[in-house]
């Protein structure tokens, strides 16, 4: 099992980061390029997210990523750029902070199957380059930060199975899968831990590769589901993520069901959290993104400096065997949030608590 890196918790992190942020971040969310600098000389360290959909990128990844870089080096530049999904608009965006003479990229990919051509421009410059949650596959590069992704697949997988037995309903009706973007290995990493757990004991009624890890896709795919399968056969929903649980949920709700299935999710997303603590959602897995994010920016202001740190493990992307660090998913139902997401500072009490959900709160000891 590879060690989380923990530090103080995340509302202070954000604190820091929007009390201490003295550049230009006029876009953050538009997709531009935005520039944090602390001081002159320091290195340049360029941060490539993919889109905003998922709400971790802008409320977690970014500033835990800066503040980290920040507080180990506080003359380091930092170059920010989110795609919104645009594969054409990363390229862009690189190619941008190359010309800018950025030192390392860290780089999460809209399509992480068709960069290796802008991993390859950062080589020819002698720019390292750190795949950031998604793995690249098809050139060599120097390090890739991300979580176990098949052991999420069989988390989800063993939960939502275990949630069906408990009903009694495992080896009753149909179950849907919603897995996430075909452009992001990952989701072969997730549908891959999650086969391996419910083949031969579900039926499977629909399946989908979701476009973008769309939310609305998922409501849609959903509705495709229970108008094809209808409704009273469906006895479980494995969502690859929390944001396109909201979407079958949805299309649940629109649908009539009396009680939701069992629904898997990824994230931890606030609206999530909520929703497993009142009962619509079962469970998430819980990815300790400041452990990614501030791993990530000790990895690139180290390699900015010219420094190579050692890596734990190495994975293969079919073209070379990448230093990598892995950490650890932890699947959250409605009685480990308390012990888990609140204890961890990822969200509050207050966050958490309100309106409907306080009585679940409660329920569950938080306050």
């Amino acid at each position: 099992m590879h060690r989380a890196w923990r530090s103080i918790p995340v509302a202070a992190v954000l604190l820091a980061a929007a009390c201490g942020n003295t550049g230009n971040n006029a876009g953050a969310g538009t997709g531009a390029t935005t520039t944090t600098t602390q001081g002159q000389g320091g290195k340049t360290i360029a941060l490539f997210l993919p889109e905003s959909k998922t709400t971790r990128y802008e409320a977690f990844d970014r500033p835990l990523f800066e503040a980290k870089v920040k507080s180990l080096c506080p003359d380091c530049k930092i170059l920010y750029s989110n795609a919104e999904q645009d594969a054409p608009k990363q390229q862009q965006q690189v190619e941008a902070a190359l010309t800018q003479q950025a030192d390392v990229l860290v780089l999460d990919a809209v399509d992480a199957n068709a960069v290796a051509p802008l991993v390859n421009q950062a080589k020819q410059k002698k720019v390292p380059v750190i795949a950031y949650d998604r793995l690249i596959s098809g050139i060599d590069y120097a390090y890739y930060v991300s979580f176990n992704n098949v052991r999420v697949g069989e988390m989800q997988g063993q939960a939502l199975l275990d949630a069906m037995t408990a009903r009694g309903t495992a080896a009753k009706g149909q179950i849907v899968m919603i897995h996430g973007s075909p452009t992001d290995p990952s989701s072969a990493d997730y549908k891959k831990g999650a086969k391996s757990v419910l083949d031969g004991k579900v039926k499977v009624g629909r399946e989908f590769d979701t476009p973008d890890w769309s939310p609305d896709k998922a409501q849609q795919e959903m509705e495709q589901a229970i108008t094809a399968l209808g409704k009273d056969t469906i006895t479980g929903v494995l969502s690859a993520n929390d944001g396109m649980a909201g979407g079958a949920i949805a299309a649940m709700k629109r649908a009539g069901y009396e009680q939701l299935p069992p629904i898997t999710g990824q994230d931890a997303e606030l609206a999530a959290v909520q929703r497993i603590l009142t009962g619509e959602q079962y469970m998430t897995i819980y990815l300790d993104i400041r452990a990614e994010a501030e791993k990530s920016a000790e990895l690139a202001v180290a390699v900015a400096k010219g420094e190579q740190p050692a890596a734990p493990t190495k994975v293969n992307n079919g073209a070379a065997d990448i230093p990598a660090f892995l950490l650890d998913p932890i699947p959250v139902t409605a009685d480990k949030v308390k012990d888990t997401i609140v204890k961890d500072g990822f969200y509050t009490a207050a966050q958490l608590c309100t309106g409907e959900v306080k009585a679940a709160c409660e329920k569950q000891g938080i306050e």
